[in-house]
């Protein structure tokens, strides 16, 4: 009888460590947390000054996006960023990503307001490209789900600007 409880036990503990083992895998590849939901498959960078940093090693522009969680204008930018393959592959490959839901302290990502949701781009010389805008003048670098191919095109401008000035 003792060695009867004492294997009904160990196949007691091999389940539970098993099914432990398993909670711990999924957990591994829940999606990344800094992501937002702005792309799982992005690597995103933590801090604004971890980005300034990518940035300069990496030689690629550093994309800016500020939003909030409970702002809806964000949240339609956010799934409309999330499902264009174009923007993700882009934002994946040949660019420094960060989003932030506070804003940072350099003056010069806010030019004219600290709205949201609001996108903006640095290049690698470390300087913030108040030139490339969206198509609102009261809010120069919002854009909303439609402005999607405008974004893609303002992405390849902020590209091409590092082949032709850098």
């Amino acid at each position: 009888i003792m060695l009867h409880s004492t294997l009904a036990l160990s196949l007691l503990l091999i389940a539970v460590s098993s099914n432990l083992a398993m909670a711990i895998k999924k957990e591994k590849r829940a999606p990344q947390t800094l992501s937002r939901g702005w792309g799982d498959e992005i690597t995103w960078v933590q801090t604004y000054e971890e980005g300034l940093y990518q940035a300069k090693k990496s030689n690629k522009p550093l994309m800016v996006i500020h939003h909030l969680e409970d702002c809806q204008y964000c949240q339609a930018l956010k799934k409309a960023f999330a499902e264009n393959e174009e923007i993700q592959e882009m934002a994946q490959n040949d660019f420094v990503m960060l989003n932030l839901m506070h804003e940072t302290t350099d003056k010069n990502l806010s030019p004219d307001g600290q709205y949201v949701p609001r996108i903006m781009f640095v290049d690698p010389s470390l300087t913030v490209r108040a030139d490339i805008t969206g198509r609102y003048s009261n809010r120069l670098y919002t854009y909303k789900p439609q402005d999607i191919p405008f974004l893609i095109e303002n992405m390849k401008k902020a590209l091409r600007l590092i082949q032709t000035e850098l």
